[in-house]
């Protein structure tokens, strides 16, 4: 059983591409019923809550109830059109800080102190978010590694994910992107090391949304919602792994149970692409267009979506754990 964090990623065993493939497939045979759902509630948005849970029911015990096509893909506009304007509020601020000219000008001018105390505590939306959270106990970590690191550690992390990030979109080439076979296909990996970065600052979540405000053609968020959304839609399973799920993170000393803060991102990212490719058909046949320049945003939106449906198991599971070593499901 997974205790003390022991995997700071993942086991080889998810690498495995038969394991790749078995989890593809256990996404593939929930996705129809929650996107039936994140379409009827316009992604939980569209319904008072009482309605909201008597829809899940619905849908939960499979009575095959479907919207007419015109209302689906009216609805399905509209949760397109609504994601890109929630998504555009705040982007404008990390095209700023994605300066690659201006982070040289931090580090020429030996000032990385100023970068960190103020564009990234102030300016930056996740991290200064995420300093400002004093309810969740989790983040007291999180602010005392800000307050500890090095700055100069923090401005070349920021600036090796800039230069990653205008190579790799300089690079990219829409038609074969979309052609993508496997994780490796997708060319990530390399985001996965020491050099992209900050260990307790700038991790999987923060990085990747960093990325993702940049370009959300190519790079989607890996963000505590879309890691327990996938844990869902991959039916709860293990796959053959020691651990729990791959997904999760769970210490038993202190009995709680969290989203797999350190889960790889190449893998992530190509599990987010096969369900872009999902929408995609999906918007296809109900005559919708996703712009190819947004498609992890719908993404996200949809991950966003189921993982809203199941907050309050979320709630539960992130506070108790079975005594037998296992993780009680509600």
């Amino acid at each position: 059983m997974f205790t003390d964090y022991e995997y700071r990623d993942v086991e080889p065993l998810c690498y495995d591409d038969n394991h790749v493939e078995k989890v593809k497939r256990a996404i593939k045979e929930r996705f129809d019923e929650y996107f039936e759902c994140f379409i009827e509630t316009e992604a939980g948005n569209g319904l008072s809550e009482i309605d909201f849970a008597k829809l899940r029911v619905k849908f939960e015990s499979r009575t095959g109830n479907k919207l007419a096509g015109a209302d689906k893909s009216t609805k399905f506009k509209r949760i397109i059109i609504e994601s890109i304007d929630e998504f555009e509020k705040d982007r404008e601020a990390y095209e700023v800080i994605f300066d690659l000219e201006l982070l040289e000008e931090y580090r020429d001018d030996d000032d990385a102190e100023t970068f960190k105390s103020k564009t990234l505590r102030n300016e930056c939306p996740i991290i200064r978010k995420t300093l400002a959270n004093k309810k969740a106990k989790e983040l007291g970590r999180y602010r005392s590694a800000f307050s500890h690191i090095d700055p100069y550690k923090l401005l070349d992390v920021v600036i090796n994910l800039c230069k990653f990030s205008e190579e790799y979109i300089g690079e990219y080439n829409s038609k074969e992107y979309e052609l993508a076979k496997c994780y490796d296909d997708l060319k990530l990996s390399l985001l996965d090391t020491e050099e992209y970065t900050a260990y307790g600052v700038i991790g999987g979540g923060i990085k990747t949304m960093m990325l993702y405000k940049i370009c959300p053609a190519v790079f989607p968020s890996r963000s505590r919602n879309a890691l327990w959304a996938l844990w869902y839609l991959s039916g709860k399973s293990k796959f053959g792994c020691a651990t729990d799920s791959e997904f999760l993170m769970i210490d038993r000393q202190k009995s709680i149970t969290q989203q797999n803060y350190f889960y790889p991102y190449e893998l992530f990212a190509y599990y987010a692409f096969v369900i872009y490719k999902m929408l995609q058909s999906k918007a296809e046949k109900l005559k919708v267009n996703i712009d190819p320049d947004y498609k992890y945003v719908i993404v996200d939106a949809f991950l966003d979506y189921i993982a809203m449906e199941h907050d309050s198991e979320i709630a539960f599971l992130k506070t108790q754990i079975k005594g037998d070593g296992g993780i009680e499901y509600a």
